[in-house]
């Protein structure tokens, strides 16, 4: 029987395939100010009388007494210490998300299949050097998630997910100057699985740990103090009862316009936790905001935003309430503040924040139910750009007024896999294969100018499977059933998005989804006028292979790709060698829900991290070629 995220998995692809922070407040302040934030509830026992009246049927036990709420964990000023360069490809800068590898001083730490390694590059070399359980002594894993790697100072943290020991999973690990790797200690966030196919569910912002997680309101009796955002500490027990709570009632907002309304969609919790890393004992605050369960969590340099859907959303009509929430929770420590919208963004990549403009833009379409499990996969309906000022969030009686969507083209009728991304002034969209099997399909790039204007519609010859920026330009990559596809859409020329130069990989496809299987490395060149110039990564499959296969196949070969003078020219693969490969004991976390492989650039060297294996590359203006190669398996050591 398929439990957890086998049984999500199971669902989903038989849909697929058979058919209080303190950073800097200028944004709050003045125009960016919301009119009237929201007000939490007064007490335990008026937020149990809203429960009782929207969502329960049976009697719900109440237990009386003040909740032991921790205390928001001190500001972070300084960002975590580690070699200044980020290799992860990141969203929002100065924003690192969860992810399977990092860098700290000379040594790379790579999270595999729930064990931590750490692999030196000291003197010009390659050198495995530790490696560790990434769950706590004594624990039993076989039904836990590690999914996502953080480091903040000599602390590196594993995010994962655990069914039978209490939520979401925070585990602390030591790494030393050697890279040598010690346990710490490990928490548990009450929650469900936050599980997405294309989000994160954390964040670091200097040693601030920032993650969402939901929290389903549970049906029939019991007590209030059993499922509320809480915190506890592994002391080598299963324990249901050691948790406390980080969120008073004080601490849970509704929006006005649900708090008298009969038939509100109250069905989760969904909260935003922030932890200090590297205080000796791990503290949260916690923030939790009632909706629907359909939501999308996106973290800008100022605030979290999290967009809930009504699931019964059928289409926007004149006479119908507006059925999505947005609320905006400051990272200044602000009262969050809502209002109410129309239609539902994608996945994260949906969003960008410009404070200096005072606004909010929000890619959405006509039905999507958020990014949670395999939600981001579908989406239809009609395509907008929700442009929202910033000021005018509020105690969420308000509405988002229709001048503030403009409608845009929609890229066909394919209501899968639909991408998208803000790429400088202009926000990208079209819609591929993603999960699926590679299609022989054209497609249609819409690019669009975020601050008005006409939308340019492009027509490429392969599907939109990703979009990513290549400094003020902008790369689509996108598999058919022979071949993988690179086009430029120039952003910068002065004119109207224009297609510009082409690269088809004969006989391959895109080896992962996950954003951060790509990176670009800038390498502008203002003597020549070249803002956009530099060199990708990307890890690539054999061709026709289903984009679902990434789960438990590793990636072939990780190709590199120089963009000069607006041509791309291949620079070459580095492969992956199937020989020596070894059986690797796996307890926890066997399947590759994040991915594997991921192209690295480090200061004047290029790796590349194919399953248990690093490799270097010796990279040219014309190529890259193989110079060393460790293989980091447990039973290789």
């Amino acid at each position: 029987m398929l439990t957890g995220r086998y049984q999500a998995a199971g669902l989903a692809l038989a849909v697929l395939f058979g058919l209080g922070l303190s950073f800097p407040a200028a944004a709050d302040a003045g125009r960016n100010a919301p009119r009237t934030p929201m007000t939490a509830f007064e007490s335990d026992a008026a937020l149990l009388r809203y429960l009782k009246r929207h969502k329960w049927q049976e009697h719900f036990r109440f237990s009386a007494g003040t909740a032991d709420v921790a205390a928001a964990p001190a500001a972070a000023e300084a960002p975590a210490s580690g070699n200044g360069e980020s290799i992860t490809n990141t969203q929002e800068a100065g924003i690192d998300e969860g992810g399977i590898v990092k860098m700290r001083g000379d040594a790379l730490v790579i999270l595999r299949r729930g064990r931590l390694f750490t692999v030196s590059t000291r003197d010009g070399g390659l050198r495995a050097i530790d490696s560790i359980n990434a769950y706590p002594p004594g624990a039993d894993p076989s039904n836990d998630w590690y999914d996502e790697m953080l480091i903040a100072g000599d602390r590196v943290i594993v995010i994962g997910y655990s069914y039978s020991r209490g939520g979401t999973e925070i585990n602390r690990f030591h790494m030393d100057g050697q890279g040598r790797l010690s346990f710490v200690d490990a928490y548990h966030l009450r929650s469900n699985d936050y599980y997405s196919s294309r989000n994160y569910a954390s964040r670091l912002i200097g040693n601030q740990l920032i993650v969402y997680s939901p929290l389903s309101v549970p049906y029939g009796s019991g007590d209030l103090v059993d499922w509320l955002p809480a915190l506890q500490r592994w002391t080598g027990q299963n324990s249901k009862t050691g948790f406390k709570r980080i969120a008073s009632a004080r601490q849970i907002y509704l929006p006005r316009v649900w708090q008298d309304r009969d038939d509100a969609d109250i069905e989760a919790l969904h909260t935003v936790s922030s932890c200090d890393l590297t205080a000796a004992e791990m503290r949260c605050s916690a923030t939790s905001v009632l909706g629907p369960m359909g939501r999308t969590f996106y973290v800008s340099a100022h605030a979290v935003y999290v967009w809930v859907t009504e699931s019964r959303w059928d289409g926007p009509r004149e006479t119908q309430a507006a059925s999505s929430l947005l609320y905006r929770l400051p990272l200044d420590g602000g009262a969050p503040s809502a209002i109410g919208v129309r239609g539902a963004p994608v996945d994260q990549f949906s969003f960008r924040e410009d404070a200096n403009d005072g606004m909010l833009n929000v890619l959405v379409r006509g039905e999507g139910g958020g990014d949670a499990m395999w939600s981001g996969e579908f989406s239809a309906g009609s395509v907008a750009l929700l442009r929202l000022p910033l000021n005018v969030f509020g105690d969420g009686a308000g509405e988002a007024g229709r001048s503030y969507y403009r409608r845009l083209p929609t890229p066909g009728t394919n209501s899968y896999a639909f991408q998208n991304r803000f790429v400088g002034d202009y926000v990208l969209y079209g819609t591929g294969n993603s999960w699926g099997r590679p299609q022989e399909r054209a497609s249609v790039l819409v690019a669009a100018a975020v601050r008005g204007g006409g939308a340019s519609q492009i027509a490429l010859e392969h599907g939109v499977d990703r979009i990513e920026a290549m400094g003020r330009d902008a790369v689509v990559v996108g598999s058919d059933a022979k071949a993988l596809h690179f086009s430029a859409v120039e952003l910068t020329s002065g004119r109207q998005p224009v297609l510009g130069d082409r690269y088809t990989l004969e006989s391959a496809a895109q080896g992962e989804t996950r954003s951060h299987a790509f990176f670009f490395k800038l390498e502008p060149r203002p003597e020549l006028n070249d803002q956009s110039g530099g060199v990708l990564g990307l890890p690539v499959a054999r061709a026709g292979r289903p984009g679902h296969r990434q789960l438990v196949e590793g990636s072939a070969t990780m190709i590199f790709l120089r963009r000069a003078n607006r041509l791309f020219a291949s620079l070459g693969e580095i492969e992956a060698h199937e020989d020596g490969v070894v059986d690797d004991a796996c307890k926890a976390s066997c399947v590759d829900w994040y991915g594997n492989a991921r192209p690295i650039f480090l200061r004047e060297r290029t790796f590349a991290l194919m399953g248990y294996e690093i490799v270097e590359g010796a990279l040219t203006q014309t190529s890259i070629r193989e110079v060393r190669r460790i293989n980091f398996a447990p039973g290789r050591r």
